[in-house]
């Protein structure tokens, strides 16, 4: 059975700040910017001056899609080219990624996949691992070394399990599973990536 390097999996975490940027980052960057308001000169209608510019008694106005009117544009609205994209730097993403993991296993939440344990391409088989580790039931995060398409329709059909490549772990979906699931080849390609020896 391997064994969890304490460099990864055995950090005293003393507060989660960086877990909490890389977290936060991780948001802004899956987000898009598709919504968009209309601009006075957009929105359709209001060629014509609602009324004479004198004389009224009225404020004047020009046209009747002026941002304080109703039906009228939006002012300092969304343009759609909004970045919300936030940097962490290489570096910081891969001390967070080992802070997290060092709390999972601090909670007893990382466990190791026994090398004797193959998936052939059923999902079936996969449920039966998931109910002998007795993890049936928890949101697991299943970290492999490859994708391959056995693993992946093994996995595909358990909607609590999401599965990821070792060199892609992330914040996000460490923190929101209740169990790190790792084979013995992934934990190795982890070790490797986050000790800095793999880009």
């Amino acid at each position: 059975m391997a064994t969890l390097n304490k460099d990864i999996f055995g950090l005293d975490v003393e507060n989660h700040e960086l877990v909490k940027l890389a977290y936060d980052a991780y948001l802004a960057n899956s987000r898009s910017s598709h919504a968009k308001t209309l601009k006075r000169g957009e929105v359709r209608g209001g060629g014509k001056k609602p009324w004479k510019q004198k004389g009224t008694g009225r404020a004047r106005f020009g046209s009747t899609r002026n941002p304080i009117w109703r039906h009228g544009g939006v002012a300092f609205g969304r343009t759609g080219n909004e970045n919300f994209t936030k940097k962490i730097s290489k570096t910081s993403k891969k001390l967070a990624v080992r802070q997290a993991l060092s709390m999972k296993n601090a909670e007893k939440a990382v466990l190791i996949l026994d090398a004797k344990v193959k998936l052939d391409g059923k999902t079936k088989t996969a449920a039966k691992v998931l109910k002998d580790m007795k993890i049936d039931g928890k949101k697991v995060l299943a970290v492999a070394n490859e994708k391959t398409p056995e693993v992946l329709r093994s996995t595909n059909n358990l909607p609590n399990v999401k599965l990821v490549r070792a060199t892609y772990l992330n914040v996000f979906d460490i923190m929101n599973a209740d169990v790190v699931v790792f084979s013995e080849d992934a934990l190795k390609a982890a070790e490797k990536w986050l000790m800095g020896e793999e880009k």
